[in-house]
């Protein structure tokens, strides 16, 4: 059996994983570990790939508004694409919960309230007396997620690092100051540094190592392609439902919409596929917004998305000596990206973390769940 040494394993080469590994790169040879033939294959792959700064709990805003800066300027040599184009945000809130969007209007910041009437004028396909108010984010964006994801990617393998495909870590154990990770290949990997970045499979991992699981709940979430013909939807805004059906739709391909129920159904760590179910849902809550016949659905897909007990991001010491956390990102995971992986490095390597993140070290500790059930 072959035994490889690095000064860091990571677990799982979606963007959680991948981005903490090219942090960590500046300081050491990093091992990222993949279960599945292409990085990425699970969550990351199947984003809805837009920047919101109204989206998610308070961590999840300040890492959101912390990674922006990186999306914008890239390191020198990262990428080739930019990493971000300009997409307003546009908010509805249906005639029978008019109280949804004060609320969001009261909680989110650069939010500026619209006439109905000019959410109109921005799409064209809204149907009458469904809204009764409307509010517009400009500073949304669709993000490059494969952009962004090779280029984290990218990163490691530059700095002499591995990003080992189709190598699912299976036993993992502490020996002699050293984390061992033994994988599907047949290989060991050493390092006295380990990162679970590994999703829905989060817990799996803490309980092979003997670490404390945090109760992590993978979600099933659903989107669908349609054809918005006759209107013309490159130009249009995200749109969001705001209130208890909530849903959304974005221009996908220039000529197509996506759409999604947002739903969150509970599931097991598993390649996720769309349920009919949902999909009808979607379709129900689209049409109810908008004056569009779908007449089929060209394509649907599902992914997980996973929480903590709390809804709010797991990154820093487990419950182990040099086990680290980065899980629970739930649906934030490309837009807290890059701020999320320098966090995890900071934190491992003992450096200070950005002032605008110190504030919320408390809400993302993963050792609240212990102290929680002691």
């Amino acid at each position: 059996m072959d035994t490889y040494s690095s000064g860091a394993i990571v677990i799982g080469a979606g963007m959680a994983g991948a981005s903490a590994a090219a942090f960590l790169s500046a300081t050491r040879k990093v091992a990222l570990l993949e279960a599945e033939e292409t990085a990425g294959y699970h969550t990351t792959g199947r984003s809805a790939a837009i920047w919101l700064l109204n989206y998610g709990p308070q961590d999840v805003r300040a890492l959101s508004a912390a990674s922006r800066p990186f999306f914008e300027a890239p390191p020198p040599g990262f990428t080739d694409a930019p990493l971000m184009s300009s997409r307003e945000i546009l908010f509805l809130a249906p005639s029978d919960e008019p109280e949804a969007l004060h609320q969001l209007l009261l909680t989110g910041e650069g939010l500026e309230e619209i006439s109905v009437a000019r959410a109109r004028e921005m799409i064209p396909a809204i149907r009458e007396g469904y809204a009764v108010g409307a509010a517009v984010e400009r500073g949304g964006v669709d993000m490059e997620v494969a952009a962004l994801h090779q280029g984290f990617l990218r990163q490691v393998k530059l700095a002499g690092g591995t990003v080992a495909l189709r190598h699912r870590a299976g036993r993992v154990w502490r020996e002699k100051g050293l984390w061992h990770a033994e994988t599907s290949a047949g290989a060991v990997f050493t390092a006295p540094v380990i990162v679970n970045a590994a999703g829905a499979w989060g817990d799996e991992v803490a309980l092979a190592a003997g670490v404390s699981p945090l109760g992590l709940v993978p979600k099933r979430r659903t989107a669908v392609i349609i054809d918005p013909a006759p209107f013309d939807c490159a130009g249009w805004p995200m749109v969001e439902g705001v209130g208890q059906s909530e849903w959304y739709a974005r221009a996908e391909a220039r000529r197509k919409l996506m759409v999604s129920p947002v739903d969150e159904t509970p599931s097991a760590p598993c390649d996720a596929q769309p349920d009919e179910l949902d999909i009808a849902i979607a379709v129900d809550r689209f049409t109810r917004a908008m004056d569009i016949e779908v007449r089929r659905v060209e394509h649907s897909w599902a992914g997980l998305r996973t929480f903590t007990p709390d809804g709010s991001l797991a990154l820093g010491a487990g419950s182990e000596p040099g086990f680290y956390w980065s899980c629970g990102q739930g649906g934030y995971g490309i837009q807290t990206g890059p701020a999320a992986g320098r966090l995890v490095a900071d934190l491992i390597e003992g450096r200070e973390p950005e002032d605008a993140l110190k504030a919320i070290l408390p809400l993302v500790d993963p050792a609240r769940f212990a102290k929680l059930s002691a």
